[in-house]
C-alpha cells in the first residue's frame, strides 16, 4: 500500500522565503516529508492561482526530500477562505474529480495549513466518506524543522463516550416519538426506531397510515417536535384533516386565494401550504381530497410552488409533508379517486401504525400513560384498586375488548373511571360499569351479550371446562374467583365464602372445602 497524502499549500506557514534559512524552519507540507517512520509516495498540492510561485518552489523542495516521491496539482479557487459555502464547494469537487483507489493507497488529508473554515470542510469530507481515508495533523517542535504529526480516525463507532452519547440521544429521541411510554410491542418498537432515523435525516414526505385512534396525529406532533429540537425546520406545524375540506373552500384553505377569487372572498388568503413555510404541513386523511387539490399538492411537493385560488402568479413555500390516512391509498388509486403519482411521491417513507388489539403488551403501560394525562389536565392524581386493576386489564387483553377506535377508546375509559372515582382510587365498581359502557358502544348500542364475570372465566379456565358449565355455575364461581383474587390466603377467602355454614359446624376447615370446589374446575388458590 502507498501513502497518499492531500496538503493545502499554505501562504503563510508554508511560505517561508526561499533561501537557505527555509531549512530550518518548520513547514507544515514538507516537514511532514521529513519523518523516517511515515513515507509519503505521493504527495496531492492544493493550490490557488496567486499561489503559483510558491507551489513550485515546494514541488523542487519535496523532490529533494523524497527523492521518488510523485507531486500532483490540484487548483482551487475562492475568493474569501472564512467562507464555508466556497471553500467545501471547492474541496468537495476536488474529492468528486479525484480518482481514490483505497484499494492500493492509504489516503490522508493534511489539516495543519489552511483557514479554521477549510479544517472543517475537510473534517465534513472525510466524515461523509467523500474524502476515503484518515486526517492527519502536524505541528511544529523544538526539536527541529520536521516538527511531530498524528493521524486522526473518524470512525466515531471507535470511541465509547461518543457512541455511547449518539446512543443515548437516539434513545430520548425514541422515547419522545412514543410520548415516553415504555412500549414492549417489537414491531411497533422497531417502526419508531426507524422513524426516527427518517425524522432527523430526511425531509422527504412521510406517510403514516393505520385504523382511526391509532395516533397518527399525535406521531405527526411528535416527529414535528423532534426536527424542532434538532433545528431541522424553523417553521410551524400546520395541521389540517382533508375530510372537511370540500369545493371552493379546499382550495382556498389549503393554497390560499385572491381576493374576489369566489363569491365571499372579500379579502385575500394566504392558505395553509404557504402558512408552513420552512415548518411540516400535516394533511389528516389525505385520501379525502378532491382530484383538483391532489394535483396542486403533488406540485407543491415537488417544485415546492403552487398558484393560489384566482390568481395568475406562482408562489413558494418550502415545507414538509406528513400524510395521514385510515384508507388504503392503492385501493382508491384502482377505484380512480387517488392519483397514483401522488402516491408515488408521498410514500417514500410510509408507515402502518399497529391497532391497539395487534399492541396488547403495550395495553398497560399505555393505560398508566392516560392515567398520568388525567392528573396533568385535571391537576388530580388517580389510581386503581389492584382488584379493579387486574379486572379492568383481564378485559381489556380478553377477546371481548374490540378497541374500535384504538387509544381513543381507551383515553375515553380511563377518562370516565378517573372521573366517576371517589377519593382518587378506581374500584370494582367503576370498571364493572366501564366495561358495561365499552360493550354496549361496540355492540352498536345493542344488546350486551358478554359480561365482565365472563371475561374472568374466560381467562381463568380453560375453554374445555367454560363451554361445559352452564350459566348458573359460570356465576357462582366468577364471584369464588373474584374473592379469590381480592384474599390474601386460602383461608381468608373460605371465611368470607362460607360465612354462615362455618359457624353451623364445630370446626370448619374453610381452607379444605374451597380448595375442594377449586379442583372441580382445574383451578388452585395459588394460581389465581
Amino acid at each position: 500500500m502507498s501513502n497518499v497524502v492531500v496538503s493545502l499549500l499554505g501562504q503563510r506557514l508554508d511560505n517561508v522565503g526561499f533561501g537557505a534559512k527555509r531549512w530550518f524552519r518548520w513547514r507544515p507540507t514538507l516537514s511532514l516529508l521529513m519523518h523516517h517512520d511515515f513515507q509519503v509516495d505521493e504527495l496531492v498540492l492544493l493550490y490557488q492561482e496567486e499561489e503559483e510561485a510558491l507551489l513550485q518552489k515546494t514541488i523542487k523542495d519535496a523532490e529533494s526530500i523524497c527523492l521518488n516521491i510523485k507531486v500532483t496539482t490540484h487548483k482551487v479557487t475562492y475568493s474569501n477562505p472564512w467562507d464555508l459555502e466556497q471553500v467545501y464547494g471547492q474541496l468537495h469537487n476536488f474529492a468528486e474529480s479525484y480518482d481514490f483507489n483505497p484499494e492500493h493507497n492509504d489516503y490522508y488529508f493534511h489539516i495543519t495549513t489552511g483557514t479554521h473554515i477549510a479544517q472543517i470542510c475537510i473534517y465534513l469530507l472525510a466524515e461523509a466518506n467523500y474524502f476515503p481515508g484518515r486526517l492527519i495533523q502536524s505541528s511544529p517542535s523544538p526539536e527541529g524543522p520536521h516538527g511531530k504529526y498524528q493521524t486522526i480516525n473518524l470512525d466515531l463507532s471507535r470511541y465509547d463516550q461518543i457512541a455511547s452519547r449518539f446512543h443515548k440521544e437516539a434513545q430520548e429521541s425514541i422515547s419522545h416519538l412514543k410520548s415516553g411510554i415504555e412500549t414492549k410491542n417489537e414491531r411497533y418498537n422497531e417502526l419508531i426506531r426507524e422513524i426516527e432515523n427518517v425524522a432527523v435525516r430526511s425531509t422527504a414526505p412521510i406517510l403514516i397510515t393505520g385504523p382511526t385512534g391509532v395516533g397518527k396525529s399525535q406521531l405527526a406532533k411528535k416527529i414535528y417536535e423532534l426536527k424542532s429540537h434538532k433545528k431541522k425546520l424553523e417553521g410551524k406545524l400546520v395541521e389540517v384533516n382533508c375530510a372537511t375540506l370540500r369545493g371552493d373552500n379546499a382550495m382556498s384553505t389549503l393554497f390560499g386565494h385572491v381576493k374576489g377569487a369566489y363569491t365571499g372572498a372579500v379579502s385575500e388568503r394566504a392558505g395553509l401550504l404557504m402558512e408552513a413555510n420552512n415548518g411540516l404541513l400535516f394533511l389528516d386523511e389525505i385520501g379525502e381530497l378532491g382530484q383538483d387539490e391532489q394535483a396542486m399538492l403533488l406540485r407543491a411537493v415537488e417544485d415546492k410552488v403552487f398558484t393560489p385560488f384566482g390568481s395568475d402568479k406562482e408562489v413558494s413555500s418550502d415545507f414538509q409533508l406528513i400524510a395521514g390516512t385510515n384508507r388504503n391509498l392503492y385501493e382508491r388509486v384502482e377505484e380512480g379517486a387517488f392519483r397514483e403519482d401522488l402516491l408515488a411521491r408521498i410514500n417514500l417513507w410510509s408507515y402502518q401504525l399497529p391497532s391497539l388489539r395487534d399492541r396488547y403488551e403495550d395495553i398497560e403501560p399505555n393505560i398508566e400513560f392516560e392515567l398520568n394525562r388525567y392528573a396533568q389536565n385535571t391537576n388530580q392524581k388517580v389510581s386503581f384498586n389492584s382488584t379493579a386493576k387486574s379486572k379492568y386489564l383481564s378485559f381489556s387483553l380478553s377477546s371481548y375488548a374490540d378497541w374500535k377506535a384504538n387509544f381513543r377508546d381507551l383515553n375515553s375509559s380511563i377518562t370516565r373511571m378517573a372521573t366517576l372515582s371517589n377519593g382518587g382510587r378506581i374500584n370494582e365498581a367503576n370498571v364493572d360499569k366501564e366495561i358495561e359502557r365499552l360493550q354496549y358502544d361496540w355492540s352498536g348500542g345493542g344488546e350486551v351479550q358478554v359480561s365482565a364475570s365472563d371475561v374472568l372465566l374466560e381467562e381463568t379456565l380453560s375453554a374445555e371446562v367454560y363451554e361445559s358449565i352452564d350459566a348458573f355455575e359460570k356465576a357462582q364461581l366468577a364471584e369464588v374467583i373474584r374473592v379469590c383474587k381480592e384474599s390474601k390466603s386460602m383461608a381468608d377467602a373460605g371465611r368470607k365464602l362460607f360465612d354462615k355454614s362455618r359457624l353451623q359446624k364445630a370446626a370448619s376447615n374453610d381452607s379444605q372445602r374451597l380448595k375442594v370446589y377449586l379442583k372441580k374446575y382445574g383451578l388452585e388458590f395459588k394460581y389465581l
